[in-house]
């Protein structure tokens, strides 16, 4: 697959999984804008400067800025081929009925709001274009409720609704939406919380990047709404 001169915008791309995604479509060829909430955060892992990548420090929770910075990549680079939104984060341990506000509320800014608000900004210019590419990132585990992973089960199972809800509402504007449901990704942080469990069953951030090209590519064009498992060997 090649994405030259193509502009793709990744969130959280500092996180692993983001310089997974990052990394295989500067590889083939795309531009890439690098989206995360502090300069330095992609600073330190995609050092130096590359005409291949972006960087756009920006507080995905802020709905003005987010609209301002994606407008301006639009305008320098004649609009936004594809939206891989990778920002998101994980919380687990209580009960549903002894889970705090702000544990909720966490849930949904980090998986939910980040998403709407990246959404808002660049749909507009893709049915504009007449054209795009969204991927999302559920969770194999929000296939359905688990005890003690209420708010993060729901706050995926959100983003698994929104992408099913915007694949019907934006697919006669040639624009594919598809979200891919990860079981545990094989990250440093998950092999330190999880030492008893054999990382090898685990699927790698580059076997999900590869996944979330393949919905990005023109190859991908017939498919809408689909969630997708992608669990390595677990």
């Amino acid at each position: 697959m090649t994405f030259e001169n193509k502009t793709i915008v990744v969130t959280g791309a500092a996180g692993n999984l983001g310089r997974a995604v990052a990394g295989n479509f500067h590889a083939a060829g795309a531009r890439v804008v690098l989206v995360d909430a502090k300069r330095e955060f992609l600073d330190s892992h995609f050092p130096g400067e590359d005409p291949g990548y972006v960087k756009t420090a920006v507080n995905l929770l802020d709905q003005n800025a987010v609209a301002a910075s994606f407008a301006g990549v639009q305008a320098e680079y004649g609009g936004i081929d594809g939206l891989c939104a990778i920002a998101g984060g994980f919380h687990m341990g209580e009960p549903v009925h002894d889970t705090p506000t702000n544990n909720w509320d966490l849930m949904y800014d980090l998986n939910v709001r980040t998403l709407l608000h990246s959404v808002q900004a660049i749909v507009p210019h893709m049915m504009e274009r007449g054209s795009g590419k969204i991927v999302t990132i559920g969770a194999n585990a929000a296939l359905k409720g688990v005890p003690g992973m209420g708010s993060y089960c729901a706050a995926k199972s959100t983003v698994m609704r929104l992408t099913e809800s915007m694949a019907g509402e934006l697919r006669d504007n040639s624009i594919n939406v598809n979200c891919v449901l990860p079981s545990i990704i094989d990250t440093p942080i998950n092999r330190a919380d999880m030492p008893d469990t054999d990382p090898a069953l685990w699927v790698t951030p580059s076997d999900l990047a590869s996944v979330i090209m393949f919905l990005c590519s023109p190859q991908a064009k017939a498919i809408h709404g689909a969630l997708i498992p992608v669990v390595g060997l677990s």
